[in-house]
């Protein structure tokens, strides 16, 4: 018998999404945590991609490269672009087709929209939002079943949700949570072409023209350097700085939640349980506390600054470097250095 992990290959205009390799490389981790299974039913366990589009199955060698042992490709002209149903349709086809034991999909806009329509229409669970999985034993099964962990309640609870009763188990995850398995170039995996019916009536929308807002919501997950502004900058004003800060790093703002509580900045800013998780190369925090619901949230940085005025600010215990001053002071002085370094390399 075997046991299938799946995973929604997001992709957009032939590029697949970042967070597909992120999933791939934890669903490789929850199928090895059931290993005790394999080896005692006399079972095995396969991660398998599920990649729908147009034109797109040169994708699917990439996924392989990351982790999948087999991809499934649905290349219709319907699927160039996403659209509700007929990309629910096509999920729920191929669940129906080979009934696979878990079914994770990124949580972003797209994978948000799509997860709730095919678990509804599969009629089984869904845990949304998810930031920890794993495969553990229950008091109903004598099988391991997914563990999905997430924020509940305004981030104040942290709920572990299982679905006991039905199949596959589905979550969404957010981006940057786990880290992209390196590429294995000689990796070998199976490639599977399916087709699935596209029907006129399932085209219930039109994509006629697609508008990009360059000044649309900050892209936090993937950013390489985040500045990121607390409570300790005692007025909204304070993002201003921060902003130039950012600008010479070639970076962009984050914000911790009592900011965005507060009304300084936008909740697309907000890094931690409730906001956004990172994973930059660099990481400075300037006037923030450091509460355990911002540091889940990024600190799996690669290097961290932390600037606070208190030298027991929590966010020292995470910090790569810890500076104790005044922000207001120090950040100025840090973007002056970087303009005078700039213009003495001009």
């Amino acid at each position: 018998m075997t046991r299938r992990f799946w995973v929604f290959l997001e992709q957009k205009n032939g590029v697949l999404h970042p967070v597909a390799g992120e999933l791939l490389g934890v669903t490789r981790r929850l199928a090895s945590e059931i290993q005790d299974e394999l080896d005692r039913d006399n079972e095995q366990a396969v991660v398998e991609g599920i990649l729908a589009g147009h034109n797109v199955t040169h994708l699917a060698k990439e996924a392989i490269q990351l982790g999948a042992d087999f991809v499934y490709t649905v290349n219709d002209p319907n699927l160039q672009h996403y659209l509700n149903r007929p990309y629910t349709e096509t999920m729920v086809t191929l669940v129906r087709k080979y009934d696979p034991e878990v079914f994770l999909i990124g949580a972003t806009t797209m994978g948000r929209d799509l997860a709730g329509s095919v678990a509804t229409s599969l009629e089984t669970g869904l845990t949304a939002d998810c930031t920890r999985l794993d495969m553990g034993p229950t008091r109903r099964s004598p099988r391991k079943k997914l563990n999905a962990t997430r924020p509940a309640f305004g981030g104040n609870v942290i709920a572990t949700i299982i679905c006991e009763n039905h199949r596959p188990q589905m979550a969404t995850v957010r981006p940057r949570v786990f880290e992209t398995p390196e590429v294995n170039p000689d990796a070998a995996g199976e490639i599977i072409e399916e087709h699935v019916s596209i029907t006129p009536e399932m085209m219930a929308a039109e994509v006629v023209e697609i508008l990009t807002n360059e000044n649309g919501p900050v892209n936090l997950e993937y950013a390489d350097v985040i500045v990121t502004g607390g409570k300790g900058l005692g007025k909204p004003e304070g993002f201003s700085l921060l902003q130039e800060l950012a600008d010479e790093l070639g970076g962009v703002v984050g914000a911790s939640r009592a900011c965005v509580d507060g009304g300084w900045i936008s909740y697309d800013h907000q890094v931690g349980q409730t906001g956004k998780t990172v994973r930059p190369k660099l990481y400075i925090a300037a006037g923030v506390s450091g509460a355990i619901q911002h540091k889940v949230g990024m600190q799996d940085s690669d290097f961290i600054v932390a600037i606070n005025s208190d030298p027991d600010a929590p966010i020292f215990e995470v910090a790569t470097v810890g500076l104790i001053g005044d922000l207001y002071q120090v950040i100025p002085a840090m973007i002056s250095t970087l303009r005078a370094r700039k213009g003495e390399q001009a």
